[in-house]
């Protein structure tokens, strides 16, 4: 794994629910942030993927709550992708308050699916490598 891409975001007070705690469901939508924002820094846009046929997908997610978020409160969502050997690779996110502590933890799988033949490329850290300005975001 490599180090960790982190971005901060501010919780809204549209995204709690009536508890007053962030809605499970934006965890997903920060950890999504995250990935695509590690996809920016690292020079791909979702255009060059397009163009190369290809998309990311998850195939598993899981959600740990650690602690409840609340408006206002201030976040680092990080990411850090994990390759192995097949067609997926892992994700590990931390959702922390900007005073260290964990509210979430999210591990994924995924994969980059051949949009025309809809099934997944055998070595997504290829495609990665071949389209990053700087793969070693991705730890590769």
């Amino acid at each position: 794994m490599s180090e960790p891409f982190s971005v901060p975001v501010t919780v809204r007070g549209y995204e709690t629910d009536v508890q007053g705690h962030l809605n499970q469901s934006v965890y997903l939508q920060y950890g999504e942030h995250a990935r695509w924002s590690l996809l920016q820094a690292a020079g791909i846009r979702q255009a060059d993927l397009m163009a190369r046929g290809v998309g990311p997908v998850a195939l598993e997610t899981t959600i740990r709550y650690r602690r409840e978020l609340l408006a206002g409160d201030e976040v680092e969502v990080t990411c850090v992708f994990g390759w192995g050997e097949g067609k997926t690779f892992r994700i590990e996110q931390t959702i922390s308050r900007t005073d260290g502590t964990v509210a979430a933890e999210i591990t994924g799988v995924g994969g980059l699916m051949d949009l025309r033949a809809r099934k997944l490329v055998a070595d997504p850290g290829a495609y990665f490598r071949e389209l990053a300005d700087d793969p070693k975001l991705f730890g590769l």
